[in-house]
């Protein structure tokens, strides 16, 4: 090969390389919402939707996240198709559908070993994304609950969860050992969530997973 032609083929090369990099830098984020339902706003339930947030971070440098705390918020159910209530979910609605989420992580308190009123209202009031499309479809959705005793009905609040979220096509995502099913944790430290290292394992590696299906899902 004579050096003309080898420096020919080395600047071919670099170009290549080069547009590779744009084109990896030119990629879009990939949002992740983790939205808490639990009435105490900045409790066990926010902390644990975080931890799995941050842990979700750490996957690949394209995740970004965002968490909508309800605690605090007016949300009413659904009132059967009439027209919508005025109260707190044009506030979130925004953050839920411009843009949408590329992948989302519900929490929920274990009240009487099922989900939250405020998150069964949450999750009916998403109705207005299922019209005229299923916005959500196919998009990952996880889930955590935090009960009061370490078998207090989370795997319930988990399964009610990812249930109604099956309405809107999404794709419901389990995390890793030890939490197949969802990150399951424990309040039985005074509001202290982070002392549950079993639970807050869990809610890590449901983020962990949440991301993981959301970069591959994600264009």
């Amino acid at each position: 090969m004579d050096r003309r032609r080898f420096m020919a083929q080395a600047v071919a090369a670099g170009m290549g390389m080069a547009a590779a990099s744009s084109a990896a830098s030119a990629q879009r984020p990939v949002r992740i919402v983790g939205v808490s339902c639990s009435p105490r706003k900045g409790k066990t339930t926010a902390t644990a939707v975080q931890v799995a947030l941050d842990a979700a971070r750490t996957v690949d440098s394209r995740i970004i996240t965002e968490l909508i705390d309800l605690g605090g918020m007016d949300i009413a159910g659904s009132n059967g198709g009439a027209t919508a209530p005025d109260d707190d979910f044009s506030l979130i609605l925004p953050k839920l559908k411009d843009p949408l989420p590329d992948g989302l992580i519900i929490g929920s308190p274990s009240y009487f070993r099922s989900m939250s009123a405020l998150c069964k209202a949450f999750i009916e009031r998403l109705a207005v994304l299922r019209s005229p499309t299923l916005q959500l479809a196919g998009r990952p959705v996880g889930a955590l609950a935090v009960g009061a005793y370490r078998n207090g009905g989370q795997e319930l609040v988990i399964q009610e969860i990812l249930t109604a979220m099956l309405c809107h096509e999404c794709m419901a995502v389990g995390g890793k050992p030890p939490a197949h099913q969802g990150a399951t944790l424990w309040n039985a430290y005074s509001d202290d969530i982070t002392k549950d290292e079993l639970g807050i394992n869990s809610a890590k590696q449901l983020g962990i997973r949440l991301a993981e299906a959301a970069l591959k899902l994600t264009p």
